[in-house]
């Protein structure tokens, strides 16, 4: 598979990739956990049908000490035993953030009230961003077709600065 367009060839991409990577270190400063941060952006990048990022963030998972028996259950994580609570409340909210078309409520009431139990305000923000930045970052690669399979830990860590 090639990608559609290669958006680090391209002026106003570069341009964009650079905020859009900044706009992401003020999450991952955050005091959000950086476990519950990665099984956020990979399950959102699961439903979405994104490989690139699902190949970018479960090597970054794995580069930072995850588990691969977390990392393979991520998908089904209601069935399995080897999430926290305070990491299911962040899927579920992944998740209906994600789907949002899918329902008429967005976010249900049952899982904001899980989110509030185990998040403070800071961890909060930082989760809902988090969730519409992984969000966006699928639609860019899924629109152009960008492949999986290259990633390298840290690759993109340069644009940041």
């Amino acid at each position: 598979m090639e990608a559609r367009i290669n958006l680090f060839d391209n002026e106003v991409a570069a341009k964009f990739a650079k905020r859009f990577i900044g706009a992401g270190l003020v999450i991952e400063q955050s005091t959000l956990p950086k476990q519950t941060q990665e099984l956020v952006k990979i399950r959102a990048s699961q439903i979405n049908g994104c490989g690139f990022c699902t190949d970018m963030h479960t090597k970054e998972a794995t580069a930072a000490g995850e588990a691969a028996v977390r990392l393979n259950l991520i998908a089904v994580w209601r069935e399995a035993t080897v999430f926290t609570e305070p990491e299911r409340a962040a899927l579920a909210l992944a998740e209906e953030g994600t789907r949002l078309a899918d329902t008429h409520h967005g976010v249900s009431d049952e899982t904001w009230a899980k989110v509030r139990e185990h998040f403070d305000d800071e961890q909060v923000a930082a989760l809902i961003s988090l969730v519409a930045l992984i969000n966006a970052a699928n639609r860019i690669n899924v629109i152009v077709r960008s492949p999986a399979g290259s990633y390298e830990p840290g690759m993109f860590a340069a644009m940041a600065k």
